[in-house]
């Protein structure tokens, strides 16, 4: 997109960038081509054929995978002929004093933040796709799916384990459960999902 006098424009045609706030004329974009931002190079609108419908069939799966993964074995360390399994949920609820209430903003921002702002897209993209009228709340729903994007921590939660078990591999076995990986397929799905998310779209999906 480039640049003009946007002065005489109506709001309701007028997009800015997230990122450097530079203000531009919306202009039709075909489906899989995209609207940049000449400053930043930030995608503003990227609309896809069916977009809604593979959004949806990510979101439903990511969910199925993190209530999977909160309830089987992460993984389990053996050291010196002990062997001690984990999942995330146990893990969460195992500490005491002080440490209860930092396992559970933990346990918030790897699980229950990426869940509910799931849950949201669902509830604001289900009507869409079906060409009925938005959901009661629709917007107000998706601005708080917007709100939670950057408080969804399961990628830092997945890289943050990834160095952590590389400092313990000279101590000792570790062996992966079925929960871990899980937990990288659906970190994998929600990059997926919020690259197929086309903001706009769905903003004037709702308007209408």
């Amino acid at each position: 997109m480039s640049e003009r006098d946007t002065s005489a424009i109506g709001l309701e045609k007028l997009i800015a960038c997230p990122h450097c706030d530079a203000v531009y004329e919306v202009v039709e974009v075909a489906p899989r081509e995209r609207a940049v931002c000449v400053r930043c190079h930030t995608v503003l609108i990227a609309p896809r054929r069916k977009a809604g419908k593979q959004i949806i069939a990510l979101a439903t799966a990511v969910l199925i995978l993190i209530i999977a993964a909160m309830l089987l074995p992460f993984l389990s360390i053996d050291a010196g002929g002990l062997e001690h399994r984990a999942s995330i949920l146990t893990t969460a609820f195992s500490f005491t004093g002080p440490l209860t209430l930092l396992s559970l903003v933990v346990l918030g921002f790897i699980v229950v933040i990426p869940m509910l702002r799931l849950t949201l897209l669902v509830y604001v993209l289900g009507p869409v796709v079906q060409d009925r009228p938005p959901a009661r709340y629709a917007a107000q729903a998706f601005r708080v799916s917007e709100a939670l994007r950057p408080w969804s921590m399961a990628e830092v939660f997945a890289i943050g384990c990834a160095v952590a078990l590389v400092k313990l591999g000279d101590l000792a076995q570790i062996h992966f459960g079925p929960a871990f990986w899980m937990f990288t397929a659906l970190v994998i799905i929600v990059v997926a999902t919020d690259m197929l998310l086309c903001r706009y779209s769905i903003w004037k999906s709702l308007e209408t």
